[in-house]
C-alpha cells in the first residue's frame, strides 16, 4: 500500500472488467487531483497468476485501450490501483489490507454465478465449492473470502466498511448481502453475524462496459501507440456506465465527479440493462456460434440475428417495463450498435459461458412478465430455444470453444439432451425455469421457437 493517509477500496477479482471500469473511475478522480482514495486489489483464488505477477511488475499500472463502434482507438495509463496482492492459500496479503482503518470499502467481481443462489435467493448446497466453505477448511468462494477478512477486521476493531458488488446480478448488493448472512448462519458465526448487520452496508450498481478477454494484439497495439511493453495491457468499448445506489457507511470516493450516477435507486436502469442488454448478448452469442461464427459483431451484422435479439426486446421487454424512465427503445438501438462493433473483438466463447445462470437471471424475469400481461412468448422464447440447441451441441463436443457453466449439473444437462423429448425436459428444468418449469404455455412457445432454430441452423448449414 502507497505510505500516504489516503482511503482504501480493496477489490476483490482484477479480471479485465475491473480494470477497465471501477479503476478507470479512480483514475479519473486522481486526474482531478483528487487522490483522498485508492484501489488495492488481488484475487480470492489461484488464477491470473501471470497476470498478478505483470501488474506488480509495473507498480500496479498498466495500458487501457478504448474502442468506438467507427474504430477510433485511445490509450490511458491507469495508476490507480497502488497495492496488487499475491494470492496465498490464507489470504494473509488480503487479510493485512482488510484490518488497516484506511480501508473503507471491499468490493468484488466474481461473475454472476459465484454467488450460489436459487430463485428464492437461497444458498444452493449442491455446489461443492460452497460446501468446501461452509465446512472452513479452505476458502473457494466470495463468502468464505469475506467471512475471514471480515472476521480479522472485527477482532482489529478496525472499523466499519461498505461491501460493493460490482457484478450484473440484479438486486446486486441486496442479493448478496441476503447470501452472505445465509453462509454466516450456517457456519454458526454468530459473532461475525452480528458485526456485519451493524458495521456494513451493501449497496446496488449496475456497471456496463463491454471488456473482452485481452488478446496478444492488444499488447501490440498499445506497444505501437504509446511505446510501452504492457504485459497487461487491455481493451474495451469506448461506452462506460456505472449507476450506484449512494448508501455507503464508511465513505466513498467523489465518484459522481467524474460520470458515476449517484441514486436513491438503481433497479429501474438494472432492469433496462439485464433485459436488453445482458439477455440480447447471450442470444446473439449463442445464435452466432450456431451459424459458426466466432465473434459478437459478425452476429450483430447479421440481419437475421440481429432481428432476433431486436425483436425480443420490441415485443417482449419494452410491454413489459411500461415505467422504465429509460428510453428503452433507443437503449435497445444504442445496444445494438455497441455489439455490432468490430474492433472489439468480443468472443462468443466468452458471452455465452454460464447458460444457467443468464436464463433464470435474464431471460426468465421477461418470460414471466409476459405470461402475466397476456403477451406472445414467440420473440423472447428464442433465446433460451438457441441455448437449448447450443447445449446439444456442447454436450456432443460440437462447440468449438471449451464452455464454462459454473451452475450447470453435468448429470441433468445429458439428460435433457438425450431425452425422447429434449425440449420437455429442458422446459422441466427448475435450475433454468424455477417456479415456470414445465408450464404449459412456455412449451409451447418453446416449441415454436425450437422449430424455428432448427431452421436456422439448417440454413446456415447449406
Amino acid at each position: 500500500m502507497s505510505q500516504n493517509s489516503a482511503l482504501v477500496n480493496l477489490h476483490l477479482g482484477l479480471g479485465s472488467f475491473h480494470r477497465a471500469h471501477q479503476a478507470l473511475y479512480m483514475q479519473w478522480l486522481h486526474d482531478e487531483g483528487d487522490t483522498s482514495w485508492e484501489l488495492a486489489g488481488g484475487n480470492i483464488r489461484p488464477d491470473m497468476l501471470e497476470l498478478i505477477a505483470a501488474l506488480q511488475a509495473q507498480g500496479g499500472a498498466y495500458t487501457l485501450e478504448t474502442v468506438t463502434p467507427q474504430g477510433e482507438r485511445e490509450y490511458k495509463r491507469i495508476e490507480a490501483i497502488k497495492n496488487v496482492i499475491s494470492w496465498d492459500a490464507d489470504l494473509a496479503g488480503l487479510t493485512a489490507v482488510a484490518v488497516n482503518p484506511n480501508t473503507r470499502i471491499i468490493s468484488f467481481t466474481v461473475t454472476e454465478a459465484g454467488y450460489y443462489l436459487d430463485a428464492h435467493d437461497q444458498l444452493d448446497q449442491s455446489y461443492a465449492d460452497l460446501v468446501t466453505d461452509l465446512k472452513g477448511k479452505t476458502v473457494a468462494t466470495l463468502y468464505g473470502a469475506l467471512a475471514k477478512l471480515l472476521d480479522a477486521r472485527r477482532l482489529a476493531g478496525a472499523g466499519p466498511l461498505t461491501l460493493m458488488n460490482c457484478d450484473n446480478l440484479r438486486s446486486n448488493g441486496e442479493r448478496f448481502f441476503k447470501g452472505f448472512v445465509q453462509f454466516l448462519e450456517l457456519r454458526n458465526q454468530s459473532d461475525l453475524l452480528d458485526w456485519v448487520k451493524e458495521n456494513t452496508s451493501a449497496p446496488n450498481a449496475m456497471v456496463d462496459r463491454i471488456t473482452p478477454r485481452p488478446t496478444a494484439e492488444v499488447a501490440t497495439r498499445v506497444k505501437a501507440a504509446t511505446g510501452v511493453d504492457d504485459p497487461a495491457a487491455l481493451m474495451g468499448e469506448s461506452f462506460i456506465q456505472w449507476v450506484i445506489e449512494d448508501h455507503f457507511i464508511a465513505g466513498r470516493p467523489a465518484w459522481e465527479k467524474v460520470g458515476a450516477e449517484m441514486v436513491q435507486d438503481v433497479s429501474a436502469y438494472e432492469e433496462a440493462k439485464i433485459r436488453c442488454l445482458n439477455a440480447t448478448h447471450s442470444c446473439i452469442a449463442w445464435a452466432g456460434t450456431l451459424a459458426g461464427m466466432s465473434y459478437i459483431h459478425e452476429g450483430t451484422q447479421d440481419t437475421e440475428i440481429c432481428k432476433l435479439g431486436y425483436d425480443y426486446v420490441t415485443d417482449n421487454v419494452i410491454p413489459a417495463l411500461p415505467d422504465c424512465p429509460l428510453d428503452l427503445a433507443k437503449y435497445r438501438d444504442v445496444v445494438l450498435d455497441r455489439f455490432s462493433n468490430p474492433n472489439i473483438q468480443d468472443t462468443n466463447g466468452r458471452v455465452a459461458m454460464d447458460g444457467y445462470s443468464k436464463i433464470p437471471g435474464f431471460i426468465l424475469p421477461t418470460i414471466r412478465d409476459g405470461i402475466a400481461r397476456g403477451l406472445s412468448l414467440d420473440s423472447v422464447a428464442m433465446l433460451p430455444a438457441l441455448f437449448l440447441a447450443f447445449l446439444q451441441r456442447e454436450q456432443r463436443g460440437e462447440i468449438p470453444f471449451p464452455y464454462e457453466d459454473q451452475l450447470m449439473d453435468p448429470a441433468s444437462a445429458k439428460a435433457i439432451v438425450s431425452a425422447a423429448d429434449p425440449v420437455a425436459a429442458f422446459v422441466a428444468e427448475r435450475l433454468l425455469f424455477n417456479e415456470l418449469a414445465g408450464n404449459d404455455q412456455l412449451l409451447a412457445a418453446m416449441r415454436r421457437a425450437f422449430a424455428r432454430v432448427e431452421e436456422f441452423i439448417a440454413r446456415r448449414a447449406k
